[in-house]
């Protein structure tokens, strides 16, 4: 079998994840790591792949067919990921919403630039859930669409902090508000504002000398991650942070309710995830989608892409006759 070489870029928790999905998966080979970090300093767990530093990317243009992205959305991807579409086919999780247009223009114009294909924003939100809510909205027309997600960390919300001055480190966790989930199951189709389905709930690991105040009012009102939210900054120790937030659960679910025919018969559609690895579901979802960016590739395609462009065929190491015949 031929075997779809992947790079990984970013060495944090979806970079490992990225990895050993990469050795779940018989059709993939991990070929290198790359890191900002000193190379000596990073071991990876798949034996004979080598770790180099981010400024060696180039050198193996020839001998990667698919670079998965694994930096933050706030600001390691929109730098990154353009320089790398206009050398790579990409994978990345970009995961600020309100920005999701402009980075795909971005994304676009190096990918096409280079003869490249970059599929953007992929995980589970955006990603999956993104496209159970297009199939839902395609399917009852008229109705109500709503998203919850969690109880879980975010990663993008945590490293969003975690680039705040005088945070040590960081976690947060997104909790939706019950009473919004019950009367949206309920189907009478409430209208919510952002405030009324989530929480948002920080722990923060202060610098010594920081100051609290500063910290708790740049997280509060950070636009695109907490302003809209009820959002609470809870101050911890290390100690406490690794004890206490060092696994990474998350999911979440999409409701639709809508109706039907000239008598308005009702519909509820729901799709839910529950996730003991955040990180390492997402990093799953990237490397399937890898193997669709390496078949567009081979098929001559370029520019930039979302989930809603690829064919669920493509993402599957079956052929599409097994397809039709296993799954249809």
């Amino acid at each position: 079998m031929e075997k779809i070489r992947i790079g990984i870029v970013g060495y944090g928790n979806i970079g490992r994840g990225a990895e050993r999905s990469i050795m779940r998966n018989e059709d993939m080979e991990l070929k290198a790591v790359f890191t900002r970090r000193a190379p000596a300093l990073v071991q990876v767990e798949t034996e004979g792949v080598p770790v180099r530093h981010m400024d060696d990317l180039l050198s193996m243009k020839d001998e990667i067919d698919v670079m998965v992205l694994c930096g933050g959305s706030a600001t390691d991807l929109p730098v990154i990921g353009p320089q790398l579409a206009a050398n790579f086919n990409t994978i990345d999780s970009f995961d600020t919403h309100a920005k999701i247009p402009e980075y795909f223009a971005n994304m676009d114009k190096a990918a096409k630039a280079g003869g490249n294909v970059s599929i953007i924003s992929v995980g589970w939100d955006p990603g999956m859930f993104s496209l159970n809510r297009l199939y839902a909205e395609a399917i009852l027309p008229q109705g109500s669409t709503y998203t919850f997600w969690g109880k879980g960390v975010s990663q993008g919300h945590s490293d969003a902090i975690r680039r705040i001055k005088g945070v040590k480190n960081a976690i947060q966790y997104t909790v939706p508000v019950d009473e919004a989930v019950n009367r949206v199951r309920s189907g009478c189709e409430p209208e919510l504002m952002t405030r009324d389905k989530h929480l948002r709930e920080c722990f923060v690991v202060p610098e010594d000398g920081a100051d609290l105040k500063v910290i708790e009012e740049e997280i509060k009102t950070m636009p695109n991650y907490f302003d809209e939210y009820d959002t609470t900054v809870t101050f911890i120790s290390e100690e406490e942070l690794k004890r206490e937030h060092s696994r990474m659960p998350h999911g979440g679910f999409v409701i639709r309710s809508g109706e039907t025919g000239k008598e308005g018969n009702k519909h509820i559609m729901e799709y839910s995830l529950k996730l003991d690895s955040n990180p390492e579901f997402t990093a799953s979802v990237l490397i399937c989608y890898a193997r669709a960016a390496y078949r567009l590739s081979k098929a001559g395609e370029k520019g930039a892409r979302s989930v809603f462009d690829i064919a669920p065929g493509l993402l599957s190491v079956k052929t599409s006759e097994e397809l039709r015949k296993e799954m249809l």
